[in-house]
């Protein structure tokens, strides 16, 4: 056991653990077999405890882990006993797997900082999967890293033993020779959903990265040069030429504080497909970065701020829509630069569009520790001549860890817009508050102000400006149920909002309660009720003037379960009221998710979801002599169905087939007119009823050649169609299924060469 395992759990979590530098290093290839000599002078840590539920209590089938620094990377090797009476999951999964599998977690801060940490995780099965975590819990999947691994599995449970180069990410300066990192290990059981870790971290509490366990290790220098050239070739329907195309990606790290990502002709064809989005509200909707060069090493540019998604620098922003209108721009070049220096971590990133609508991107950051204070700076600008517009952004963040229990989070950011010789200033400014009074109990505050001149989406993300928000919310953690209960743990989480915008006008009262329940089986049960209050609406008609809605509420109940046997099984039903009509109409959501699997590598999922709207909105516009804005309002019916296939024919090749179609009706009801005093009147003008579908299908085979080197074949289709009128919903999703408006054939070969 770790020296020391009787003090306080901060105590432990803080343990420096001594790796002996003046022993030689031996060599360690990971074959998922505890070797003694491979394995002499390691660090043995087995003072696991049961974080999920949050008990703290010994896990009844031990775990224990041996960490050792050799000159290649840090080596890691987890033992998870499983005896015979407990279930395993034997389930193959594909890269970043999602699936509740018996799985490891090993997750290592190389800066040492508690700002930034990888994780690396595998299944008793051998899949494996990779993720950046910032701002303590948030984790981003799309990072895909190089490293190796090995698993073994006998009667009484299974062993996983992991290499990670050192390479990986940048790292501080040393002091005579050592380093400190910061580590977190955990091993999850499918079966009971149980979660034992070392130290006793949890995401349930508002630190987790802060509370990884300190090591030292010696100075270990690994320097890599690799360079990553593609080729692809893309034919789509009715082309009689094929568009080919070849670049490359290059990765330089001379020294462990410093490296170089750069990317030339990048080739940004999806081989992994967005959601379809039918969104008629004002709001833009946010997608996630997929793209291997905007998510290496992306974590330092990660400024963020509590409203959704909101972020100084939003990489799809990058090769988006030209300002043209003409289509997607295509990037000539990108690079990025990151590096440490006397404990301040800085980065640089660059981005140059092509053609005459094309636009340049940058970004500058800075970020340092002092003591129980981070503080960083950060600077983004877009230049984005078709439009004679240059926007200039700048943020500092303030993180404030305070004791044990509280941590305070501020951000200030300005922008600066001159479009056409004419500028406009904003101004901005979050702080959230987070107080751990003891293990049960978490408090947290979040406040935000954004000036009505605030404007960052040039090249960051925000929902919305012009905004005033406050919310404080109450949690609770039963950790400790009875026995002959069905429950493992409930959280429970009360919360009050109030929002205005600057004018004064409110747009948000809100109490919400929220309940997740983990079950002794692994299901999870989740129930939230929103209760709204009358509120004001301003961004519906686009800045053209408000109207009044009128109080309304929201119920949503949704239940998983894990695969037992052949099926895994998922449900949710969401009641609702809204519009214009309040809590005298209800309309509601119901959807079913089974997953069967016909074998271990084998796995159909359908999602089923029907969705009834009776007051939908939909802004028309301002029409007649008055020029009035108008609404229509309408009974809205949508069919959805997400079906799937996932073939892990092997290690090396897989096989992915997703289909996603939506079926949507709306049928007219009333039109209303928006008065300049935001009064609301029922009108005459002629408004549609109309209906659409959309079909997105992809087959998507890759064979991983060697790691982060592959060969994609990509077949796609699908297609958008908008009618005047409505039609019975059924017949609306079919004709769905048939359209093929796009049609696409990629293929694509990377590999990667380390030098």
């Amino acid at each position: 056991m770790v020296a020391a395992c009787n003090m306080p759990r901060i105590g432990r979590a803080a343990l420096w653990l001594l790796f002996l530098a003046s022993c030689p290093a031996m060599a360690i290839e990971p074959d998922g077999i505890i070797d003694a000599m491979e394995w002499e002078g390691a660090t043995i840590i087995d003072d696991f405890k049961v974080t999920q539920p949050f008990t703290e209590e010994t896990p009844v089938h031990p775990v224990s882990a041996r960490v050792k620094a050799v000159p290649e990377g840090l080596a890691v090797v987890v033992r998870a006993e499983m005896p015979p009476e407990v279930a395993r999951s034997r389930q193959p999964v594909q890269h970043d797997f999602t699936a509740k599998v018996d799985r490891i977690n090993i997750m290592i801060d190389f800066e040492g900082d508690g700002r930034t940490a990888y994780d690396f995780y595998l299944s008793s099965t051998g899949g494996t999967g990779d993720a950046v975590v910032t701002n303590e819990d948030t984790f981003n999947y799309s990072w895909d890293g190089s490293w190796r691994h090995a698993i073994s599995e006998d009667r009484n449970g299974w062993t996983a033993e992991i290499l990670i180069p050192w390479h990986t990410a940048p790292m501080k300066d040393a002091t005579d020779g050592k380093r400190t990192i910061r580590m977190y290990l955990d091993r999850v059981i499918a079966s009971t959903g149980e979660r034992a870790a070392w130290p006793t971290a949890s995401l349930e509490r508002s630190r987790f990265l802060s509370d990884f366990a300190a090591i030292e290790v010696p100075e270990y220098n690994h320097s890599l040069l690799a360079v990553t050239p593609y080729v692809s070739m893309l034919r789509g329907k009715g082309d009689r030429q094929q568009d080919f195309r070849s670049g490359a990606d290059v990765f330089w790290k001379p020294n462990e504080v410093f490296q170089l990502s750069a990317t030339l002709n990048p080739d940004f064809g999806q081989v992994e497909s967005d959601d379809l989005v039918v969104n008629f509200s004002a709001i833009e909707t946010f997608v996630k970065e997929k793209r291997p060069f905007f998510t290496e090493n992306q974590s330092l540019f990660d400024f963020t701020m509590p409203s959704d998604s909101s972020q100084l620098l939003y990489t799809r922003r990058i090769g988006a829509s030209a300002d043209d209108g003409g289509g997607s721009s295509d990037i000539r070049a990108a690079a990025k630069v990151n590096g440490s220096y006397h404990g301040m971590d800085f980065g640089v990133l660059y981005a140059d569009e092509d053609e005459s609508a094309g636009r340049t991107f940058g970004a500058v950051r800075v970020r340092g520790a002092f003591g129980e204070h981070d503080l960083g700076l950060m600077m983004t600008r877009a230049d984005r001549p078709f439009l004679d517009k240059v926007a200039t952004v700048v943020g500092i963040d303030h993180d404030w860890k305070y004791g044990a229990n509280l941590r305070l989070q501020s951000r200030w950011v300005q922008s600066r817009i001159k479009e056409r010789g004419a500028g406009v200033q904003g101004t901005g400014a979050t702080l959230v508050v987070n107080y751990d009074p003891d293990q049960e109990w978490r408090h947290q505050l979040v406040a935000m102000h954004f000036g009505a001149g605030f404007q960052i989406n040039d090249a960051g993300f925000l929902a919305r400006n012009d905004l005033d928000y406050l919310h404080w919310q109450i949690s609770r953690r039963y950790a400790r149920l009875p026995e002959s209960s069905r429950y493992a743990s409930k959280l429970w989480r009360w919360r009050l909002t109030e929002a205005y915008n600057t004018r004064s006008e409110r747009l948000q009262r809100q109490l919400r309660i929220n309940r997740q329940s983990s079950m002794r089986d692994g299901s999870l049960e989740v129930l939230q009720l929103n209760m709204n209050g009358a509120s004001l609406d301003d961004r519906f008609m686009r800045g053209n003037g408000t109207f009044r809605r009128p109080s309304n509420f929201n119920l949503y109940g949704e239940y998983g379960q894990p695969r037992k046997g052949d099926w895994a099984l998922k449900g949710f039903l969401e009641i609702a009221t809204g519009g214009l009509a309040g809590n005298d109409l209800i309309g509601g959501r119901v959807g079913f998710e089974p997953t069967f699997f016909a074998s271990d590598d084998l796995s159909f999922s359908l999602r089923l979801s029907y969705t009834e709207n009776p007051d939908f909105l939909v802004w028309q516009g301002p029409r007649g002599p008055t020029m009035q804005d108008v609404i229509g309002r309408f009974d809205q019916k949508a069919l959805e169905a997400n079906a799937g296939i996932d073939w892990n024919i092997s290690s090396a090749h897989e096989l992915r087939v997703k289909l996603q179609a939506l079926g949507f009706d709306a049928k007219f009801t009333q039109a209303v007119r928006i008065a300049p005093n935001g009064g609301i009147a029922v009108a005459a003008d002629p408004v549609d009823s109309f209906n659409l579908r959309n079909l997105g299908l992809q087959v998507r085979y890759r064979y991983r050649i060697a790691p982060l080197s592959d060969l994609y074949l990509v077949y796609a289709k699908g297609g958008f169609e908008e009618r005047t009128g409505s039609a019975p919903l059924v017949d609306i999703f079919e004709e769905a299924l048939r359209l093929d408006e796009d049609e696409q054939f990629l293929v694509k070969i990377s590999y990667r060469f380390e030098l």
